[in-house]
């Protein structure tokens, strides 16, 4: 993972060491209540204790590993956890199995001959990234969190004075870590609830399929939702099940709006199942956030949804999302373009968009999928 020096660390290291200590623990209460800040409290972090970079990785058994860097280093980070050569590195198989209860130096964990085969060591020291320090904070819900620091090769092993700072931060960044991931919870429990109010069966889930919460809608739908092992979910139709595991693991790499018909049966009208990304990666670093699920029933009628129904299942701009209400209304892209007061050529372009993120290919097959997203305006 590339390191890069960040300016953001200036202004901290002007400071008097024990205002620096007070600034950054303000910082990391705040941070549990505005989640954009964690890469300001990591950078911050990094500068009193002369770390190249920092970062979070939130571990589980059941759902793929998040993580969250300093501003400037986080497409990086990005890109390198798409790789596998982390999975296989002796160092973050030693700190999870160890978990260790304060700020430790890595390398004093795993013998010469681990560190030169390790293929994540071999790949940060050829970026000129050496001593790594880490700790680890056990969730309730089963996570790992892990705080990981690490220096240039060039400016050496952490002393004992950088361990002792950063231990006088860890029971500040274990409490907010916890209390963060509450209030994520209970900010997606309120959303599916909004939802139930206006009638949609809604869910939250993890990356990896697991519910975290649910309104009574959805769990009164037993019929079509059926749990699964490690606290998942699949549909009981043979056909869309397939459809929508596949759409959960495709969410990992592309994030986008999918819909899932469900073919209807005796007494339960069809379904469109929509599944939506929360891309609110700082939020959902301790929630475990990472889709919503929403099921439309498939009306016998020729209703249209509000453009702002349209909006929340598809992740339409307004724009886009008048325009997709005309044509399902019956205009063509000229008609449409006319009634909303917008060019032909914008119109197109919209509507390419549009194809985009309710992945289908044709107006026909839009408006298709579109009344079948019921009437709940």
């Amino acid at each position: 993972m590339d390191a890069i020096a960040s300016p953001r660390k200036m202004p901290m290291l002007e400071m008097p060491q024990d205002q620096q200590a007070f600034a950054i623990v303000d910082l990391i209460y705040e941070a549990a209540f505005a989640a954009e800040l964690w890469p300001e409290v990591l950078a911050a972090a990094s500068a009193i204790s002369r770390s190249a970079n920092s970062a979070i990785f939130v571990v589980s058994d059941h759902s793929p590993v998040r993580a969250i860097t300093e501003t400037h280093v986080q497409a990086s980070l990005d890109e390198f956890m798409k790789g596998d050569t982390w999975r296989f590195s002796e160092s973050v198989k030693r700190m999870c199995a160890t978990q260790p209860a304060s700020f430790v130096r890595v390398d004093d964990f795993i013998t010469y001959e681990e560190i030169e085969r390790d293929p994540d060591h071999k790949s940060a020291t050829a970026f000129g990234i050496g001593p790594h320090l880490c700790t680890a904070i056990p969730m309730p819900g089963g996570e790992l969190v892990l705080f990981v620091f690490q220096r240039w090769l060039k400016d050496g092993r952490y002393d004992q004075a950088a361990i002792d700072l950063l231990n006088g931060l860890r029971p500040h960044l274990a409490r907010t870590s916890l209390v963060a991931g509450r209030l994520g919870l209970e900010r997606e429990r309120t959303a599916v609830s909004i939802l139930g109010e206006i009638g949609l069966p809604a869910a939250i889930m993890s990356g990896s399929g697991r519910a975290l919460t649910a309104n009574r809608f959805f769990d009164d739908m037993a019929d079509v939702f059926l749990p699964t092992d490690h606290g998942g979910i699949a549909i009981a139709d043979q056909t869309a099940n397939p459809l929508f595991q596949q759409a959960i693991a495709q969410n990992r790499d592309n994030r986008v709006v999918r819909s899932i018909p469900v073919a209807a049966t005796k007494g339960r009208p069809g379904l469109v199942v929509q599944l939506l990304p929360l891309c609110r990666a700082a939020h959902d670093i301790f929630s475990g956030a990472d889709l919503l699920a929403v099921a439309t029933t498939v009306g016998t009628g020729v209703s249209i949804p509000s453009p702002n129904v349209l909006s929340g299942l598809f992740d339409l701009t307004p724009a886009e999302a008048r325009l997709a209400v005309e044509l399902a209304s019956g205009h063509s892209v000229q008609e449409a373009a006319m009634e909303i007061g917008i060019a032909v050529k914008s119109a197109r372009t919209y509507l390419e968009r549009i194809f985009r993120k309710t992945e289908t290919s044709r107006q026909s097959e839009l408006v298709a999928l579109l009344k079948s997203a019921w009437s709940f305006s």
